[in-house]
């Protein structure tokens, strides 16, 4: 088993500057755009993402929801383990809004189409956009691209992509390619 060092903290942090500055290049204000991580891992990049916007723009009011799409994964019913569900916290309206949503590493797509399956439940939103720290170019099985990307590994699928995060919301951690 190999272990190759994808992001260090620092880059990390670099990384997550990088794409917050991009975000507000496109969404300036952020009145009619929310961000949604997709639970479990995805949420927790999504909060040191707004964290790290509110820092930047001084702008406090910037939405940030999490969305559980356990239920809508097309694997749901096919696995012999029970799946436990996250929460969905959306306390806000999606219906017309620009949507980001945030997840931590793309690699087949299918989550990324749950996660549009399942934010019709709150409304339908006027665009959906894709922010990922790690895009897995070379693993996908639906046609599904991101917007805004921290870095894009080729992996091959005995490789996978750990992201680890420091306790707290500081942008501390690192992402690795461990070969298994």
């Amino acid at each position: 088993m190999g272990e190759k060092i994808v992001f260090n903290h620092k880059e990390l942090d670099l990384s997550v500057n990088r794409l917050c500055w991009q975000l507000i290049e496109n969404h300036s204000d952020f009145s009619d755009t929310v961000l949604i991580g997709l639970q479990p891992r995805g949420f927790r990049l999504a909060q040191k993402i707004h964290l790290k916007l509110k820092e930047l723009t001084s702008i406090s009011d910037i939405s940030l929801g999490s969305l559980d799409i356990t239920f809508f994964r097309d694997d749901f019913r096919r696995r012999e383990e029970p799946i436990a569900p996250n929460q969905t916290d959306i306390n806000f309206l999606v219906e017309g809004k620009n949507v980001i949503f945030i997840d931590d590493v793309l690699y087949t797509g299918r989550s990324i189409r749950a996660g549009m399956d399942a934010i019709n439940s709150f409304g339908r939103p006027k665009q959906i956009e894709l922010l990922v720290l790690i895009d897995r170019r070379f693993s996908r099985e639906l046609p599904i691209e991101p917007k805004y990307v921290g870095k894009t590994v080729d992996a091959i699928d005995t490789e996978k992509v750990v992201v680890e995060w420091n306790q707290g919301l500081d942008h501390k951690g690192r992402v690795s390619l461990i070969r298994e």
